[in-house]
């Protein structure tokens, strides 16, 4: 089955290339800083924002594919029921692993499939990540070990390079974790006629 996925992540692609699904890439380009403090200004939880711009990724690209099956997704922190988002510099980085240093933390996972601009199908998995407790030089080593394109893209950790260091423990999903909870979208897409 062909599907088309509104994200440039090429982790994503490579989840769904990786589990015979095979995926044009068309993405969204909506702005998510505008959706998230829009939902934040009216008290939404992150794992509203997650299920919402994964929704309203899917739709946009959805219009403009008629007929064909559309993939949303997004993926968001939720530390102590506040949002992390992605750093926009290094600066910004180092405040959220110091923020989440030692500490528990959710990482919520949502899909979302549209056709003709809506949605029919969605789901959304949440994964639970402990960050071991580190001092300053290894938080600031393991950042000078990632590039700038990973960092802003993916946010501060990906448990499929690096970032598994970070952590004594990682309870969940790893596609989840990664961006893609490619078991339930398999699962919907083997139904799907």
């Amino acid at each position: 089955m062909k599907i088309v996925l509104a994200s440039k992540s090429g982790v994503r692609k490579t989840i769904l290339e990786k589990n015979q699904i095979t995926c044009e890439v068309v993405p969204s380009n909506v702005d998510e800083d505008e959706i998230k403090n829009s939902l934040i200004s009216t008290g939404a939880t992150p794992l509203i924002i997650s299920k919402n711009l994964a929704e309203v990724k899917a739709n946009k690209v959805s219009m403009k594919k008629a007929d064909e099956i559309v993939l949303g997704a997004d993926s968001v922190i939720d530390l102590n029921g506040k949002l992390i988002s992605k750093p926009k510099n290094r600066k910004e980085a180092l405040n959220i692993l110091e923020k989440m240093n030692g500490k528990k933390h959710n990482l919520i996972s949502s899909v979302c499939i549209s056709k003709n601009g809506a949605m029919i199908w969605n789901y959304t998995d949440s994964s639970t990540l402990t960050m071991k407790k580190l001092n300053l030089d290894e938080i600031k080593s393991y950042l000078s070990r990632i590039k700038d394109k990973e960092l802003y893209a993916y946010g501060v950790y990906q448990i499929e390079a690096d970032g598994r260091s970070l952590f004594s423990k990682i309870e969940g999903d790893e596609n989840s974790i990664m961006g893609l909870p490619v078991k339930k979208i398999k699962e919907y897409l083997k139904n799907f006629k």
